[in-house]
C-alpha cells in the first residue's frame, strides 16, 4: 500500500487517540496515554495484504456495541461512536462517497476498478476524498481490534452528494443531529494539504490547515436578441454581446482582500523559511503589506487566497452555422473570499458588466462560512496541528489558511464554531486539481 494511504491511516488513528487524551480541565496534552492502543507506523506484508483485501469491509466497526450506524437520505452514512465519558463534547470526522464524472480517456486503468499497480490503488476520487473515507474507517477498525474504547464520543459522517451541493446528504445529517441537540467540539474534513512547491522561493513543504473556506455563486448570464440570418447580420449579436460581457469579467479581477486573517498569519509564520528580502517583507507586514498583497496576485494559487475568483465555465449558443441565435448563455463560477458576501460580489459583477442587455440569473449561491478559531486555545486546530507533526516529522511548520473550494463541512456550521480542513497528502502544482 502506498505511503499516502498509510499516512492517512496513521493520522486518523492518532487523531482518534489524541482526542481521547483531552479533558476540559487539562486541555491539550503533548502525548497520548502510554496505555492507549496504537497502530504501528509500519505493517507486515501479511497485514498489508489483509488491509488491501478488506479495503471496503469493516466488520468490527459494524458489530461493535457502542457504535450506531444509520443511513441518512437513502445513501449517506452516519456513525455514532459512544465514548466512556458523556461529559466531554463530541467531535466529527467527515468524508464523502460520491465523485465527479470520469471520462473514459486518459486512464491507465478503468476509473472505477480500484486496481492496484506498483503499490498504488487507482480509481476516481482517490484524493477527493476516498483516501479519507477509507483511512478513517480502517483506522477505527484497527483500533477496535486492539480493544480501543474512546473517552470522548465522536461521529463519522459520510455524505453521498458533496459534489452536487450536499443537500440530501450532509445537510440532512446536520438537521438530524441538530434535532437531537448535538453540539460539536470541532469537525475535521478535507480541504487542504501539505503543499510542496506552490510558493516561489519556499523550498520546504509545509502543512496548511484551512480554518475558512470560500462561498460560491453559480451565475448564468443571458442575452436575448432578435434571431437572424448570417447573410445579413446585425451590428451586434447575442453571442457578441455576451462575449464582451464575460470578457470584462475575466479582465477585471475582484478586489484584493488580503489583510488580517489566516492568510496573513500563515505568511508571517512562514517568513523564516524564505531567503532575503522575502523574509524581511513577511516579517514586517505592518510596512510591506501592500507589496506582499501584489506579490500574492502573481501566482494562480496564491491569487485565489486573496480575492474572489471568477471562472467562465460554460458557454452555450447557436443551433446552425448560418443562423444568428436569439439567445446566448454563459455560466460564471465565483468562489467568494471569506471577507465578502454573495450580495457584494453580485453588485460588483453587475457593475463590471455594465450592460442592461445582459440578464443575471443566480443558479445557486451561499456566503462563506465563519472563520474557525485557530489560536492556542482552539482545541480542534491545536490537536490537528500536533497530530500532523507526529505523523509527518519532516514538516516543521503547520499554518492556518483558507480552502479555495467548498466542502460538506459548511452544512455543519450550526453545530460547531470549529471546522478544520486537511487531507494528509503532499500536493504539488503539477497535480493541482479542484
Amino acid at each position: 500500500m502506498a505511503r499516502p494511504y498509510i499516512c492517512l491511516l496513521a493520522l486518523a488513528a492518532m487523531l482518534l487517540l489524541g482526542v481521547a487524551t483531552i479533558s476540559r480541565s487539562r486541555g491539550l496534552r503533548d502525548k497520548a496515554h502510554q496505555s492507549a492502543p496504537r497502530i504501528p507506523s509500519q505493517f507486515s506484508q501479511e497485514e498489508r495484504v489483509a488491509m488491501k483485501e478488506a479495503l471496503k469491509v469493516f466488520p468490527t466497526v459494524f458489530k461493535t456495541s457502542f457504535i450506531r450506524h444509520e443511513v441518512v437520505g437513502e445513501y449517506s452514512h452516519l456513525f455514532t461512536v459512544h465514548g466512556s465519558d458523556p461529559s466531554l463534547q463530541p467531535y466529527m470526522l467527515l468524508a464523502h462517497i460520491d465523485v465527479v464524472p470520469a471520462p473514459d480517456e486518459g486512464w491507465d486503468v478503468p476509473p472505477f476498478s480500484g486496481l492496484e499497480r506498483n503499490g498504488f490503488i487507482y480509481g476516481r476520487g482517490t484524493i477527493d476524498n476516498k483516501n479519507s473515507l477509507m483511512g478513517i474507517l480502517q483506522a477505527l477498525e484497527l483500533l477496535l481490534i486492539r480493544n480501543y474504547i474512546p473517552r470522548r464520543s465522536f461521529f463519522i459522517a459520510l455524505g453521498h452528494d458533496e459534489e452536487v451541493m450536499g443537500v440530501n446528504g450532509a445537510q440532512k445529517i446536520s438537521a438530524l443531529l441538530q434535532a437531537r441537540g448535538v453540539q460539536l467540539a470541532f469537525i475535521v474534513d478535507e480541504g487542504s494539504f501539505i503543499f510542496d512547491g506552490f510558493i516561489p522561493g519556499l523550498k520546504n513543504p509545509f502543512a496548511m490547515v484551512a480554518v475558512s473556506q470560500k462561498g460560491l455563486i453559480n451565475l448564468m448570464l443571458q442575452v436575448n436578441t432578435t434571431p437572424g440570418h448570417s447573410s445579413a447580420p446585425p451590428k451586434e449579436t447575442s453571442i457578441g454581446i455576451l462575449t464582451a460581457a464575460v470578457n470584462r469579467l475575466e479582465q477585471t479581477p475582484m478586489p484584493n482582500m488580503f489583510g488580517d486573517g489566516p492568510t496573513k498569519m500563515a505568511l508571517q509564520e512562514l517568513a523564516n523559511e524564505f531567503s532575503f528580502p522575502t523574509n524581511l517583507f513577511l516579517s514586517n507586514m505592518w510596512l510591506f503589506r501592500p507589496l506582499v498583497s501584489r506579490l500574492m496576485e502573481r501566482n494562480f494559487v496564491t491569487n485565489a487566497l486573496v480575492r474572489t475568483t471568477t471562472a467562465l465555465t460554460m458557454f452555450n449558443s447557436g443551433i446552425k452555422v448560418n443562423v444568428i441565435p436569439a439567445v446566448a448563455q454563459a455560466i460564471v463560477n465565483f468562489r467568494i473570499h471569506p471577507a465578502q458576501t454573495v450580495q457584494e460580489v453580485l453588485k460588483l459583477a453587475k457593475d463590471i458588466v455594465a450592460d442592461d442587455r445582459v440578464q443575471f440569473h443566480v443558479l445557486n449561491a451561499f456566503d462563506p462560512p465563519p472563520i474557525s478559531p485557530y489560536d492556542d486555545q482552539a482545541l480542534g486546530y491545536q490537536l490537528l496541528r500536533q497530530t500532523i507533526q507526529s505523523v509527518f516529522p519532516e514538516i516543521n511548520i503547520v499554518v492556518p489558511g483558507t480552502c479555495v473550494g467548498n466542502t460538506d463541512s459548511r452544512h455543519y456550521s450550526n453545530l460547531t464554531t470549529g471546522i478544520y480542513l486537511f487531507n494528509p497528502l503532499y500536493l504539488q502544482p503539477q497535480s493541482f486539481r479542484l
